[in-house]
């Protein structure tokens, strides 16, 4: 049955309808949010999948670009792999929604965002969030919602939610919120360095709009929802756990507190080997087969509750840091001696290093979405390689959780950086993770600022990153312990990986990822004051110590610019037919050009006396021609009245007349000039038709 909802979100019309298309799927709406319409559909599998364990969620934003009046490029003409916006915006839908399915669910389930019309001012990713709740929510999929989210911006101090376009161009925040009625569940910023206390007004605005959405979608369900379906449960045996849990409880307390991540795995193996034994010495070998899978799963629960008791009831942590502790820091800049700028920052046994590399403008990423940001200078990419955890898997290339880590230390620098007109360049770092034991994004984050200043990029202020961690009481909001700087195992274990980049005056980018029902304002506030503390330490006394300020100058094996602004209507002289020109001045002096739209000409060499020979070249083509100028030209073609002697001027040139050419008298011009000779002319005239006469007599005694 068709069904059509209508309420309000940031002043702008919100539609929901359903039971008109994809009648197969579990849950299907049509989000239409002004003129932006999105189509999300779910699907569950009628069957848990074996062998896993984990909750097999899959999401996927997909951009089609005919919703913006575009053909796709490329040879075969149709939409391919996603873009990084579109996996990112997928990881943005997912993250709010993991946590509100049930524990032990292991059915799988797909959640499909199809864009299939955009209208800038509405963003299609918030469509796309909140028709995912909206679906989940009147499907017969079990889900614990409903959650939504806002966008929201800040200009002139002025929280918006929902900015338009033209809003987003000039807000200091891009900051993306997503709750249940009761709290956050997901938090995704950049931002121009915003204090502590203006993000936490910022997240609470968004909430009080976010909690009139979840009470729409509420509405909906009770009135069209399915009953939910009834799935097998993969809660862990509790016979099994139960015994294990009686019997090495105490050991297991014991082999996870260590320091060495290398060694408390191996630890466990062992623990994990002798429980097994047990288990086989007291139920037979036919009853272990059996129920192995369950014992596997038995010890993980009892490793999550040794290590959950320990930070929670003792204050512990698995390697004898104090809770606001920070693992030893070091970093170096300079290893790779001819790269633009190199450097390895260390936390713990976490280690990343991070390499700049600086290009023409023409060098930066052209973009090819559904929004109308066309280009981007700044490129950040991270690699995740499997020895960084010492495990021995094949390289296929950056997925997911690689463009999402990539694109947050990318967020938390471009704040710093300088503008186009400062810094004429296209910037890559690239984050080559090393070892990782947790927060390898945040080490990102402090390596690549440290390789652009090793790089000479003129950045404004240093950036760190720095992530903490959470432990609660599911029975109580209000009793939990933070953590600060947390490692893989608290990670995997805790509750939140609360992720903060900023420098010493404010917030450039926050992710956080929450595995319980949400985050109270309390425990928000907590983790920006923890977070800021722990920057200005890495700040003051682990990067600062290192280098303080940008190199004077950029490397020698970075590509020196000499500029030049010419005319708009000279840049096809400096071209030329067919880029005869331009070709031209670059396979003479060995440099590389950007000729920009308002005229800005860029010229890139490593060495500075080919770039000014090509300034030279440039401005000579581009020099108006005037009466009474004074030029050094080629003579091109001789005639039987004079010679045609080319300017160096765009290509224009002017008739030297027989009578010009000296004070005395000349009858055959060729006993004096030759095509290829090189002439020094004055402009006596130029007629109404622009057709240049010369001299040479003028200015010869």
């Amino acid at each position: 049955m068709f069904k059509t909802y209508e309420t309000e979100l940031a002043g702008r019309k919100l539609v929901i309808e359903t039971g008109k298309m994809a009648g197969l799927a579990n849950g299907s709406v049509l989000v239409r949010y002004g003129d932006t319409c999105v189509l999300v559909n779910v699907t569950a599998s009628k069957e848990p999948r074996e062998g896993i364990d984990f909750f097999p969620l899959s999401v996927d934003f997909e951009e089609k670009l005919y919703s913006v009046g575009k053909i796709p490029g490329g040879f075969l003409k149709r939409e391919g792999k996603p873009t990084d916006k579109a996996i990112l915006t997928s990881r943005a839908i997912d993250r709010p929604l993991r946590p509100l399915f049930p524990k032990d669910f292991r059915n799988d389930v797909v959640v499909v965002a199809t864009v299939l019309c955009v209208e800038q001012d509405n963003s299609p990713e918030v469509a796309a969030m909140i028709g995912a709740a909206s679906a989940l929510a009147i499907s017969d999929i079990p889900f614990n919602g409903p959650t939504a989210a806002v966008n929201v911006g800040l200009i002139d101090g002025k929280i918006i939610i929902n900015p338009t376009e033209e809003q987003r161009q000039i807000s200091d925040l891009t900051l993306t919120v997503a709750a249940t009625e009761k709290k956050i569940t997901m938090i995704e910023a950049g931002a121009n360095e915003v204090p502590d206390d203006v993000m936490l007004k910022a997240i609470k605005e968004a909430h009080k709009e976010i909690k009139k959405i979840c009470k729409f979608i509420s509405k909906i369900q009770k009135e069209i929802g399915k009953p939910k379906f009834e799935y097998k449960s993969f809660e862990v045996d509790h016979d099994i756990y139960e015994f294990i849990e009686k019997k090495f409880q105490k050991e297991m307390k014991e082999k996870v507190q260590e320091e060495d991540k290398e060694t408390r795995d191996k630890n466990i193996d062992e623990l994990t080997n002798k429980i097994e034994e047990a288990y086989t010495k007291k139920f037979g070998e036919e009853e272990f087969e059996e129920h192995k899978k369950d014992i596997s799963e038995a010890i993980y629960k009892l490793e999550k509750k040794c290590v959950r008791d320990m930070i929670f009831i003792e204050h512990k942590r698995v390697d004898g840091r104090k809770l606001d502790e920070i693992r030893p820091l070091s970093c170096e800049i300079g290893l790779l001696p001819r790269v633009h700028g190199s450097a390895l920052f260390t936390r713990g046994q976490t280690q990343v290093m991070s390499i700049a590399t600086l290009g023409m403008i023409s060098e930066e990423q052209v973009l090819d979405g559904i929004d109308k940001k066309k280009k981007k200078r700044y490129m950040h990419h991270y690699n995740f390689p499997s020895y960084s955890v010492g495990e021995a898997r094949p390289s296929r290339g950056p997925g997911r959780r690689e463009v999402g880590h990539g694109a947050l230390a990318e967020k938390a620098l471009v704040p710093v950086l300088p503008s186009k007109e400062e810094f004429p360049y296209a910037i890559r770092v690239v984050s080559e993770v090393l070892s990782s034991n947790g927060s390898t994004s945040q080490a990102s984050i402090c390596g690549s600022t440290l390789s652009l200043m090793d790089a000479g990029v003129p950045i404004k202020r240093p950036v760190a990153g720095i992530s903490t961690g959470l432990v609660t009481n599911p029975d109580d909001d209000k009793d939990y312990v933070m953590l600060v700087d947390i490692q893989g195992l608290e990670d995997f274990f805790g509750d939140m990986d609360f992720k903060v980049g900023g420098t010493e005056k404010g917030i450039t980018a926050i992710q956080v990822d929450i595995k319980c029902d949400g985050l109270t304002y309390d425990i928000i506030k907590e983790a920006f004051a923890k977070t800021k503390k722990a920057r200005k330490h890495i700040l003051d006394n682990v990067m600062a110590p290192v280098i303080s300020k940008p190199r004077e100058d950029i490397s020698k094996y970075a590509p020196r610019i000499v500029s030049t602004q010419i005319k708009v209507d000279k840049i096809k002289d400096v071209i030329g037919p067919g880029g005869k020109m331009i070709n031209k001045i670059i396979e003479e002096t060995g440099v590389k050009i950007d000729i920009e739209e308002d005229g800005q000409v860029l010229i890139y060499s490593s060495d500075s006396e080919k770039a000014i020979q090509a300034l030279e070249m440039i401005e000579d083509i581009v020099r108006e021609v005037e009466v009474g100028g004074i030029y050094y030209g080629e003579v091109i073609r001789i005639m039987n009245f004079g010679a045609f002697v080319d300017l160096g001027c765009g290509g224009k040139e002017g008739l030297l007349h027989i009578s010009q050419i000296s004070k005395e008298r000349i009858k055959n011009i060729e006993d004096v000039l030759h095509v290829g000779d090189k002439v020094t002319v004055k402009v006596i005239s130029i007629d109404d038709q622009d057709r240049i006469n010369l001299s040479m007599k003028d200015f010869k005694d």
